[in-house]
């Protein structure tokens, strides 16, 4: 499934204008909220996630707002937004995250698979705040390439990893800001001892997220005892309802 997923994310790259074209359009994006310092607010952060489907569960919300979840989770405590703009497999798109950017104050994370420097500069032209960066999918030069490409943007850059290989990876490239994601891309298992178990080897990276596999208050509270930062939250809070709630009860505030 990670094959086809990327395969389609190339196709889509080839297919993207030219990148000066890219930059002009991102010159007259909105101006850029600053992702990591949203995440570095006492307690845990919590950041929201508005995706339609996954490969793994199929449909969640086809028919959600993008608008009214974006406004939903502000008003319960998020500190960012990850919108799901992949098409294919995850019915998502960028009017998904241009409107829910839109509709409130959050820096909006674009959940995709970035696999070149023009798909930054699309992520930034369309109002992305930050950029999903999987080391799986990336080779070294190449990472490094699309963090300087994301500084040069002005975004945000939040590397993901699965294993101890890819955590000294992201280290060594200079990532600030790392996710753990708890589910195995190749396998779909969800496993949340993968992050505690990876947490000693980010102790110095400034900010770090867990990803994937929260399913409520214990589990949130399980990935801070481990040293996280904030936690990406996505299939639980969309599938849940009354998310203004959900998101407090992962902050501990109810």
């Amino acid at each position: 499934m990670l094959d086809r997923i990327l395969a389609a994310a190339r196709q889509r790259a080839e297919a993207l204008p030219a990148e000066r074209e890219l930059r002009a359009r991102a010159a007259d994006a909105p101006p850029v909220r600053d992702f990591r310092a949203a995440l570095s607010g006492p307690g845990l952060s919590v950041i929201a996630e508005i995706k339609r489907r996954s490969p793994s569960r199929g449909d969640l919300d086809p028919d959600l707002d993008p608008a009214g979840l974006a406004v939903a989770y502000q008003e319960g405590g998020a500190s960012a937004l990850s919108v799901l703009t992949e098409p294919l497999f995850f019915s998502g798109s960028d009017s998904d995250l241009a409107r829910a950017r839109a509709a409130c104050d959050l820096p909006v994370l674009r959940k995709d698979f970035t696999l070149v420097p023009a798909q930054v500069w699309e992520a930034r032209a369309i109002g992305a705040d930050a950029v999903l960066l999987i080391v799986a999918a990336l080779d070294d030069p190449t990472l490094r390439r699309l963090l300087e490409t994301a500084e040069e943007a002005g975004l945000a850059a939040l590397v993901e990893i699965h294993d101890e290989e890819e955590a000294e990876r992201a280290v060594e490239a200079g990532a600030l800001l790392v996710g753990v994601n708890n589910r195995d891309l190749r396998t779909f298992t969800v496993d949340l001892a993968v992050a505690e178990k990876l947490a000693p080897a980010l102790v110095d990276v400034p900010t770090k997220v867990a990803e994937s596999g929260i399913g409520g208050p214990d589990d949130a509270r399980r990935m801070a005892v481990a040293g996280y930062d904030a936690v990406l939250v996505g299939e639980w809070l969309v599938t849940q309802g009354d998310p203004r709630s959900h998101i407090a009860a992962i902050r501990g505030e109810r």
